[in-house]
């Protein structure tokens, strides 16, 4: 039978954690989010940013970045088609025509920080930083032979 330490120590780790959890809700990380409209499932940065077909492995990576910062992920770029590719000077065969990339930022959150994070993904393929710009790139690609980090470009 447990002793009443036990049941004591249970009662004050639910206790604690309930309360992180409250304090993390207070910090105003999701409400940040309000201002952005939200589509399938994502915040947008605007009402033509189009993340239907986004695959799930790409979802879980910017789900585990909001976990990770508390805060939603804003897709500023998702699916494009070939046209609206080229107009944005997307590269050739680009994974956002491939429903494999997205354009994000996290408000509130430094793009270092949120590079750091997506280096340590084993899921992100590619990882692109743009001076200048408030958010990066991050792909689903598979990483090449011996690479234990993602294929970084632009400035990471």
């Amino acid at each position: 039978m447990a002793s009443f330490s036990t049941y004591a120590r249970a009662l004050i780790a639910a206790t604690l954690s309930f309360a992180l959890l409250a304090g993390c809700a207070s910090l105003g990380g999701f409400d940040a989010a309000k201002r952005y409209d939200k589509k399938y499932g994502l915040h947008v940065e605007h009402s033509k940013v189009n993340t239907f077909c986004l695959l799930p492995k790409l979802r879980y990576v910017l789900w585990k970045a909001e976990l990770r910062f508390g805060r939603p992920v804003v897709v500023t770029s998702g699916f494009r088609n070939p046209i609206h590719n080229y107009m944005v000077g997307g590269a050739w065969g680009s994974y956002h025509q491939k429903c494999m990339a997205a354009d994000v930022f996290i408000p509130g959150v430094s793009k270092s920080k949120l590079i750091a994070f997506m280096r340590t993904q084993s899921q992100v393929g590619g990882l692109g930083c743009y001076p200048g710009r408030k958010f990066i790139h991050v792909d689903i690609r598979k990483r090449p032979n011996g690479y234990k980090r993602p294929v970084q470009f632009k400035g990471c």
